[in-house]
């Protein structure tokens, strides 16, 4: 019985890495790696050993017939990647083996390689790679800061509470923590300083701020950057326990990638579910006395280009609730005639709706996609009352007490690093921060906010190999001798 990876796969190649015939695929060394939304087993060469289950950090591979629910889709899904792909068995190895990449040593560092001091600043994911790294394949010294109390970055304030196994990859981070070459520092800001009395310093800090619409009433009384919601669910120290206010019927949430789509997935579960979950008790009692009905996900373009993965729909559809406005003639044929390959085939068996916003919500709980649907302004006096979207038939006003802005983050400046205010990201070529030298970047500062978990560990690694490529090179400045950052010497 073959394995297949499903709908929590954080993609950071752990499994790769073990499977004996390398049969699960993109590779890090794939051009693939990093664009597609999960990993996959190839079933006609997997020997099912279970050495990929065991080593997943997020619990997101099973046998394939074990498999029940909404998880049942992954059989195929794992098997039709393989469909037509050229990765199939060498037979001058063995009948069952994928071709192997060719053998690269991409490090190769002095047998007298001295000890660096480093700084890594944030715990999230970017971070944690970097740090996981520099401690099991160097014998660099690590001081670990956030500016937050608790560890845990993107994993601790970004997952959704209802995504446990994702959020379980947090454990494989938090191991590092009590590691003897690292000194971990809680609840500090990281400042200019770190780089006077560290050898190399990796600034990991992610993309905070919400990308503007650039609509009018964008800043109305409510409404919400994304960030804002999720960090109330998740009880983050920066956001306030009555930061949401859920006292209107229907929300109304611009975009549809996965950050949208759990947005609205919390906000219409049954909260006696979410009881179970590592949900924010304030957010909880909100969500107990909330009366929204409706979840309204706005998309300026078509189901074929949707920015949500699958694994996040195919869970969200099989929850039920889940309807598409057909108020555009576009999107039923763009679901009925898909091209090869396209986004909007997995929206089939989704129930259609031409919604009629003029009355208010049907009873009970349930999420609206709408396609080809850009925000024109948002209408209100002293807060926001309604969304005016473009359509087909020109532009229509959505009733509405509250909006949520899910179109995207962007990077803030860092203290002492140059900063590209167009891209939001600290400009640098590989990880090494442009006209710095021994400073470096990682993650969502360094390469904008694309990719999930496991994308950060071929960021972090690039970065991480800059940097000791740097120091064999005798390229990072001479740092003050004597007392070090936080007191090591």
């Amino acid at each position: 019985m073959a394995f297949a990876i499903t709908q929590t796969c954080c993609a950071d190649a752990s499994c790769v890495s073990v499977c004996p015939v390398n049969c699960i695929h993109p590779t890090p060394d794939e051009p693939d790696f990093g664009h597609t939304d999960l990993l996959y087993i190839d079933p006609a060469t997997c020997i099912d050993c279970g050495a990929c289950a065991d080593a997943c950090p997020v619990d997101a591979i099973f046998p394939a017939g074990d498999l029940t629910g909404p998880l049942r889709a992954y059989e195929q899904i794992n098997a039709e990647y393989y469909a037509g792909r050229d990765v199939l068995a060498d037979v001058s190895v063995a009948p069952n083996f994928h071709r192997w990449a060719p053998p690269s040593f991409a490090r190769v560092l002095p047998s007298d390689f001295a000890p660096l001091d480093v700084a890594v600043v944030g715990t999230g994911p970017a971070g944690m790679y970097a740090v996981e790294d520099l401690l099991l394949h160097t014998n660099a010294r690590v001081t670990l800061v956030d500016r937050l109390p608790v560890a845990g970055g993107l994993i601790r304030y970004g997952v959704a509470p209802d995504h446990p196994s994702t959020k379980k990859i947090g454990e494989t981070f938090a191991r590092f923590h009590d590691h003897p070459r690292l000194r971990l520092r809680l609840g500090v800001e990281a400042g200019p300083e770190l780089a006077d009395r560290h050898d190399a310093v990796v600034y990991a800090v992610g993309a905070t701020e919400a990308r503007r619409l650039g609509v009018p009433g964008e800043d109305l009384p409510g409404s919400l950057p994304a960030a804002t919601v999720v960090g109330w669910y998740n009880g983050h120290p920066d956001v306030e326990p009555d930061a949401v206010d859920l006292s209107a019927e229907r929300v109304v949430v611009v975009g549809t990638g996965n950050v949208a789509l759990d947005i609205a997935r919390v906000l219409t579960a049954d909260p006696e579910a979410l009881a179970e979950t590592p949900i924010a008790p304030e957010a909880l009692a909100r969500l107990r006395s909330s009366k929204v009905r409706e979840v309204v996900l706005l998309a300026r373009r078509g189901p074929e280009t949707a920015a949500y993965t699958r694994p996040e729909l195919l869970a969200l559809a099989a929850r039920g609730g889940l309807v598409v406005d057909t108020h555009d003639p576009r999107v039923a044929a763009a679901i009925d005639d898909p091209e090869p390959g396209e986004k909007a085939a997995w929206l089939r068996g989704v129930p259609r709706e031409r919604v009629d916003w003029s009355v208010p919500p049907p009873d009970g709980r349930r999420i609206v996609l709408r396609f080809h649907s850009a925000p024109v302004a948002f209408g209100g006096d002293t807060e926001v009352r309604a969304a005016v979207v473009s359509g087909p038939e020109g532009d229509v006003e959505i009733a509405t007490g509250r909006v949520i802005r899910a179109a995207g983050f962007r990077g803030v400046p860092v203290r002492g690093l140059p900063f590209d205010e167009e891209a939001g990201v600290v400009p640098n070529e590989a990880g090494r921060v442009t006209g710095r030298p021994g400073v470096y970047v990682a993650g969502w500062i360094k390469r904008g906010p694309s990719g999930g978990i496991g994308a950060n560990k071929a960021c972090a690694r690039e970065t991480v190999g800059a940097l000791l490529e740097d120091a064999v090179a005798g390229r990072l400045p001479l740092r003050r001798r004597g007392t070090r950052f936080f007191g090591r010497s």
